[in-house]
């Protein structure tokens, strides 16, 4: 009995009840969380929320890549702590930890083995069969050490991406009543219209340009800096960029510019969310240059702060460009609203915003995953969790920044992005994509069996990719203008079908 508690029992020695448990509670934690995944994706493709949709498949592949990764760690650690390597090539200076603390960390783990039951030191030393001068190239006890870490950071990121569209999702949906305000009917006075709009307009520039430091182009970067910590967007503004965009597009003013903002949003949640191959190259870095004396993770936690106060004074510089241009312009027809275009945004590409907020949430879950694998993995004395100042200081920075840049910065993001030179996809509602998507498909299927229909299929394909592009929605000619209503829109698809219809029979009939 004593040499069976020394060496720890196996599964023939175990008794079946115990197993059976185990694997019950396993299997059943799992159904949970798999048939909880499935349900949720059930009801958004049911609400037609596709890219919402999508967005979760993303964090569904991230779980499998992660599962996987774990899966082949597990599964290969006895035979990758078997390759052997010369001592010679292990130097302190890449320790994570100096020699003096490692020196430490072996007597308390001596101390601790001194008990009748191994610890897991005295476990995993049978599998070092190295000879004397040589050392495995990565012990089994620091695979099972990484496995760990890889499953902690897995389980943070899809939290913290989460928390992000959760917190993002509360703050653009408190805007709907502004919304509800600005909308206006089609019919109606139109001179009350314009005054409405001059008033709306005339508190926007005001709130933008009243401040004397907004004259000068480097006081009004330092203005627009601390601008962001007071609150993400105003009422004002939210008018008049609802006003510049739609006026921009040629939309008509009751456009509901709050649900494209919500289908927008959406769309832009599946490039926020997961694990780049950009991202994995920067962990692996991360961690190569993680050598003691350099306390290289205590600095990198501040770099997502400094990129979250950066991309809210580059939004806030955007909104006050806006109102200073309609400000200083001059002639005898001015425009009154802003002017959307990509010369606004860092090398005239909106996305990239969304790259750094994405890189944002991967750093702050990364911190995260450090400390509790720390927490998991090492005792209080190691060097991981020797400076509790600095441990606060991270925690603190990547905790507020989080909270910061998913229920700030990311709405203020969603809507400075929709002032670009193209409006996307999400400005025609799903149910009207559908329609114009089997529209299409029912022309070419029919342009297969009629010749005399070559020029409706040449058409109707250039609508069929314009639906189908992923970043902007582009015109296509002969079929829809960039002057295109959103009624009229609907009016052309249904007048198109009806005519084809037609067309069709008269068609077929002169040919015989």
């Amino acid at each position: 009995m004593a040499e069976v508690l020394q060496r720890g029992r196996s599964l023939a020695e175990t008794p079946t009840y115990s197993v059976a448990s185990v694997v019950a509670v396993m299997v059943f934690v799992c159904l949970l969380v798999e048939r909880s995944i499935y349900r949720f994706g059930e009801w958004l493709k049911k609400t037609r929320r596709k890219a919402l949709f999508a967005s979760l498949e993303k964090l569904k592949e991230e779980l499998m890549l992660l599962g996987l990764i774990s899966l082949l760690l597990a599964q290969s650690a006895r035979w990758i702590s078997e390759i052997c390597v010369t001592s010679s090539l292990f130097s302190s200076r890449f320790y994570i930890c100096s020699e003096q603390d490692v020196d430490i960390n072996e007597n308390i783990m001596l101390e601790s083995s001194s008990s009748s039951i191994p610890d897991e030191t005295s476990i995993t030393g049978a599998f070092n069969q190295c000879g004397e001068g040589h050392e495995p190239f990565v012990s089994y006890e620091g695979l099972e050490q990484l496995h760990r870490f890889l499953f902690v950071l897995g389980i943070t990121h899809v939290l913290y991406s989460c928390l992000a569209v959760g917190l993002a999702m509360s703050k653009i949906y408190s805007w709907r009543r502004w919304e509800n305000q600005a909308r206006m009917p089609s019919d109606g006075n139109q001179q009350a219209k314009k005054i409405k709009l001059m008033k709306r307009q005339t508190t926007f520039i005001f709130h933008r340009t009243s401040h004397p430091w907004s004259r000068s182009p480097i006081l009004n970067w330092m203005l627009c800096f601390l601008r962001q910590f007071r609150s993400s967007i105003r009422k004002s503004d939210y008018l008049a960029l609802r006003l510049g965009f739609i006026t921009e597009h040629n939309l008509p003013l009751s456009y509901n510019f709050h649900q494209y903002m919500v289908r927008s949003m959406e769309d832009e949640f599946h490039g926020i969310l997961g694990i780049s191959w950009l991202l994995w190259i920067y962990a692996i870095v991360c961690i190569f240059v993680n050598i003691h004396g350099l306390n290289i993770y205590f600095w990198l936690s501040f770099i997502p702060a400094i990129l979250v106060m950066l991309i809210g004074a580059k939004l806030q510089h955007v909104v006050s460009t806006l109102a200073l241009e309609i400000m200083e312009q001059t002639g005898p027809f001015p425009r009154t609203q802003v002017k959307p275009r990509d010369d606004l945004f860092w090398f005239k590409k909106p996305d990239i915003l969304l790259w750094l907020i994405q890189f944002v949430i991967f750093q702050n879950a990364f911190e995260m995953a450090t400390f509790i694998w720390t927490l998991w993995g090492f005792q209080e004395q190691s060097c991981f969790m020797r400076n509790h100042y600095m441990i606060i200081i991270r925690l603190a920075s990547g905790a507020i920044v989080q909270f910061w840049c998913s229920y700030m910065t990311v709405p203020l993001s969603i809507i400075v992005s929709q002032m670009g030179s193209k409006c996307k996809k999400a400005l025609v509602t799903e149910s009207v994509r559908e329609s114009l998507h089997s529209w299409c498909k029912r022309v070419k299927h029919k342009s297969k069996h009629d010749s005399l229909h070559s020029h409706t299929a040449r058409s109707v394909c250039s609508l069929e990719s314009t639906i189908d592009e992923r970043d902007e929605m582009t015109v296509a000619s002969g079929t829809l203008t960039r002057s295109s209503s959103l009624g009229s829109l609907n009016q052309i698809t249904v007048s198109s079908v009806e005519q084809l219809k037609l067309e069709t029979p008269n068609k077929a009939k002169h040919s015989r």
